[in-house]
């Protein structure tokens, strides 16, 4: 049985991943503020408003990985692993 817990502990875990990899790109101010780059806010402004379907295929590879993971808790979770 798919159990909603394996899915939010899915998507913590996803969530708490772009969260570092945002930080890790992001200048964290004295004040404990952070700027992100401007590259970084011209890309995934980009990335958020383009249709899956538009995105390169390294982006979409990327949404593909994500969505691996959810059918593999998924597909176990059928099994009753």
């Amino acid at each position: 049985m798919i159990t909603k817990e394996a899915l939010a502990e899915y998507a913590h875990d996803a969530w708490s991943g772009w969260m570092k990899h945002l930080f890790q790109k992001s200048k964290i101010n004295d004040d404990g503020t952070a700027t992100i780059p401007k590259w970084a806010v011209e890309r995934w402004v980009r990335q958020m408003n383009t249709p899956y379907t538009k995105l390169s295929q390294t982006e979409k590879d990327s949404d593909i990985k994500e969505a691996n993971e959810i059918l593999y808790i998924v597909i176990n979770a059928s099994r009753g692993k």
